[in-house]
């Protein structure tokens, strides 16, 4: 008898994981009733249930009509015709102006007359690249509803000094597809053990999008509707800092950037990483304020130009990777002790909120900088011993066409060659294409047809670099 109480007791205990909105703000944040809470549009508590796709476009939308600081906007498909949903959040009066301040804003890139004085910093918020990542998706309902619904100085000055772009999930087929799973598989009373079928999604994981593609492998190559649809909404603003939420294994911690120190891009600016540790500390102070573990600059490395955390880096903003310990359901037992879902939900939130406080305080030094990447171009071509590269196209129109797609789409300039050139003993004709290193896009050019072998660091978390040829 004493054995079936004592079983009782462990399953009550784990019947919910449920936490009210109390849970995830301070005290002393106080929102507007007007805007309705993830609750009262979902119907549960956020954590309570994994957020299907559908009800986390529904919640942005809900917003967007509640709330006169936010734009709501469909900027893509994925391959199932889930929307790409992509929110727009500032100050009223600055948002019925949004596209005069997007012009001024790229209108100060290469040009060194231009000087940011009141210009608002643009930060970007990516949620949960990874479908079974989904922390991040669900922290994106609170930070959206803080966004939309807090009131007083701090929020005020928040949307008065930037232009936040929310986008709240990068890979909506598989975020589906894992809400599906967890919630499908979930008890009436949880179950930690890390062997339940819960914990242990079957092959082909929802990590990856419809055709099973990492897409956060994509940033670079484009193959798939969702990246498309991202790097065209990235060029139209360039942001200032860019952040990507992730999740690991559930023995770990919470990770964000810096990687390890010597693992970087050679072609990244060191001032990149300078910026990076300053809004760390802003990470640092929440979490331990919050008593969360963490750790930096132990593990991951900032080098492949084709994830998000990178991407930002040779476009002159700041990208930041954050990894959240994974519950892959409700609740595990780990070595750390039982890991709820709110509870990595709340991680996400937090570095969320630090990113924007962070933003703020450091906003001239983000403009300035970003200014810097792209005015130093013309300076930067002209050090170098070679001019630009030349690419032969008239063997395959299939390949050359869809090449040029490409560096369009990041914003490279090619030029079809008006006579035939002989250049490093290959003769060339007029259907070959020149890819000028004097262009704004100077970085992502050698970037993209470097073929360096050898660096300070040869250890590579996954990738070193696909050059595009």
């Amino acid at each position: 008898m004493r054995l079936l109480i004592t079983i009782m007791v462990v399953m009550l205990s784990f019947s919910s994981v449920a936490k009210p909105l109390s849970y995830y703000f301070e005290d002393d944040v106080v929102f507007d009733p007007a805007i309705p809470t993830p609750e009262e549009v979902l119907g549960y508590q956020v954590g309570e249930w994994h957020v299907r796709h559908d009800q986390l476009v529904r919640y942005m939308e809900v917003l967007a009509q509640k709330s006169d600081r936010i734009n709501f906007e469909i900027i893509g498909r994925t391959h199932e015709q889930r929307p790409l949903v992509m929110l727009t959040v500032t100050a009223p009066n600055k948002l019925t102006q949004i596209e005069q301040i997007r012009q001024a804003h790229l209108a100060r890139l290469g040009n060194n007359s231009k000087k940011a004085n009141d210009e608002p910093a643009v930060v970007w918020m990516g949620y949960s690249v990874h479908g079974n990542e989904s922390s991040g998706s669900n922290a994106s309902l609170l930070t959206a509803y803080y966004l939309a619904a807090a009131q007083g100085d701090e929020i005020n000055n928040l949307l008065n000094n930037t232009v936040i772009l929310l986008d709240p999930s990068l890979n909506p087929d598989g975020l589906a597809r894992f809400a599906n799973w967890a919630n499908s598989n979930r008890g009436m009373n949880l179950s930690s053990d890390p062997k339940t079928r819960e914990h242990t999604e079957n092959w082909p994981s929802s990590r990856t999008n419809h055709y099973w593609f990492d897409l956060n492998r994509d940033w670079l190559l484009l193959q798939h509707p969702e990246s498309r649809a991202r790097i065209a909404k990235f060029h139209q603003w360039k942001p200032n800092v860019l952040t990507d939420f992730h999740e690991m294994g559930p023995n770990s911690s919470y990770f964000f950037q810096p990687g390890i120190p010597s693992r970087k891009h050679p072609i990244t600016p060191i001032e990149n990483v300078t910026l990076t540790k300053a809004i760390a500390n802003y990470h640092a102070k929440t979490l331990d304020e919050n008593n969360a573990l963490y750790f930096t600059e132990e593990s991951f490395d900032d080098f492949y130009y084709g994830k998000g955390s990178t991407y930002p880096d040779v476009n002159g903003g700041i990208g930041i990777l954050f990894e959240q310990a994974s519950s892959r359901g409700h609740i595990q037992e780990t070595i750390n002790g039982p890991l709820t879902f709110p509870f990595t939900i709340k991680n996400q939130l937090l570095t969320s909120l630090s990113t924007f406080k962070a933003a703020v305080e450091n906003r001239q030094a983000l403009l300035d900088y970003q200014a810097k990447f792209y005015n130093q171009a013309a300076e930067l071509a002209g050090d170098e011993n070679f001019a630009g590269y030349v690419v032969e196209g008239a063997k395959d129109s299939t390949r050359i066409t869809d090449f040029l797609a490409l560096l369009e789409q990041h914003k490279i300039k090619a030029f079809e060659l008006t006579k035939p050139l002989k250049a490093g003993g290959v003769n060339f004709t007029t259907n070959s294409y020149y890819v000028p290193l004097a262009q704004p896009q100077y970085r992502l050019v050698k970037a993209i047809f470097s073929e360096q072998k050898n660096f300070a660091d040869n250890t590579f978390y996954d990738v070193s670099g696909w050059t595009l040829a």
